[in-house]
């Protein structure tokens, strides 16, 4: 029998079924005996209760006890972060990421690329990273190593954006900042649009790659319209609906900051900030204020109102709540975009709460898209949660 590589972890008797179907999450509860000792962030060998080999990951604490890496008995180190991140690249390339009018996409993404707990988002010629477990924070050179050497990446800095996620979790700060490099330009194109991402202290890695898709869907079909964008961050909706024909475009966010790069975004693109104002102010109290008939085009593009099953009503009745005044303000024959990331809601629930909105407004509404995140996101077939993005384009009566 081959022997394990790393601290053994054995699953109890018949609690081994999830991973033989390749799902990469073991919970505490199927765990039979552990190695004395380890610690968050150990590579471990899983092993089922006749003491073959399921798999090499990480150990982690909370719940979910081990995520793995690797079906197999796996050496992790330079060569496995190379090829794995080398697979990564070549399928973005199969894409056609990068291009003349794209330079932004995501090159990692955790599950989805068989990497549990990082992010890695290309902005030009920087690579973001965000480690999201211990094990992966652990192995932040490591990684950074392995994406200056995948060939024909050409990635001239390196910056680390782990410490928030890190915090969320109640772990010790990584200290964020450029490991390898240093970038001389923020400004990114994506579908021929300019953006200044700002890496070092905006939210996530800087930018929200995931609405690119839903972003030329708006743009396709903002002509001639009076545009709403709430909870719109640096204003990639705006810009996009601007460059659509939209006739004008309010950009809704709480966040000062967010509405000052919002405003340089239209600049940057040629719009004028003054017909298409940039208004700081929470977007639930925006919606709840706005006159009837104002914009026939709203997106509702919220943070996760449920971060887990507990909050779950909780959430559901906030999703509710902005769709319901959403659609009572909307002109007759205008658009709805409107979007849940909450992983902890499915695409069911979702639209039974925009259709309980509905009901509630008194509008007759036809779902014209069902949107999701794009390719350079992949949801792992065998690990479905990975498909959090989910949104709805109504028709509104």
């Amino acid at each position: 029998m081959e022997e394990p590589r790393y601290p053994v972890i054995k699953l109890k008797r018949g609690k081994d079924e999830a991973v033989r179907r390749f799902h990469p999450w073991v919970f505490s509860g199927a765990i039979d005996s552990a190695a004395q000792g380890l610690q968050a962030g150990d590579i471990v060998t899983v092993v089922d209760a006749d003491d073959n080999i399921l798999g090499t990951g990480f150990c982690e604490s909370g719940s979910i006890a081990v995520k793995l890496l690797s079906f197999d008995n796996r050496k992790i180190g330079a060569m496995f972060w190379q090829e794995r991140l080398g697979r990564c690249f070549e399928m973005r390339r199969s894409l056609g990421f990068p291009n003349e009018n794209t330079d932004c996409y995501r090159l990692v993404h955790s599950e989805g690329d068989h990497l549990p707990g990082l992010i890695v988002d290309i902005y030009g010629k920087t690579a973001v990273i965000q480690a999201q477990t211990e094990g992966m924070a652990l192995n932040i050179k490591n990684i950074s190593e392995a994406l200056q050497s995948v060939p024909g990446l050409d990635v001239e800095a390196v910056y680390n954006k782990s410490s928030e996620a890190m915090q969320r979790m109640g772990k010790d700060a990584i200290d964020d900042g450029y490991i390898f490099g240093e970038s001389v330009t923020k400004i990114v194109t994506e579908n021929g649009s300019k953006f200044n991402v700002d890496w070092e202290t905006g939210q996530k890695t800087g930018f929200f790659l995931d609405q690119r898709d839903n972003r030329e869907l708006v743009r396709r079909l903002a002509h001639d319209r009076d545009v709403l964008n709430t909870f719109s961050y640096t204003g990639g909706f705006s810009v996009t609906a601007l460059r659509g024909g939209a006739r004008r475009c309010v950009s809704v966010d709480s966040s000062r900051k967010a509405m000052d790069v919002c405003a340089n975004n239209l600049t940057l693109n040629g719009f004028d900030v003054e017909s298409n104002p940039c208004v700081c102010q929470d977007a639930k109290e925006y919606l709840t204020n706005l006159e009837k008939d104002e914009f026939d085009l709203i997106i509702l593009d919220p943070p996760a109102f449920v971060k887990n099953h507990k909050n779950l009503h909780h959430g559901l009745q906030g999703y509710k709540f902005i769709n319901y005044e959403a659609l009572l303000k909307l002109r007759h024959g205008g658009f709805l975009f409107t979007f849940s990331c909450s992983q902890a809601v499915d695409i069911v629930q979702f639209q039974s709460v925009v259709m309980a909105a509905a009901i509630e407004a008194g509008r007759d509404a036809h779902i014209l898209y069902r949107l999701s995140q794009p390719a350079d996101h992949p949801v792992n077939i065998f690990h479905p949660e990975g498909s959090y993005l989910k949104g709805l384009v109504l028709k509104v009566d």
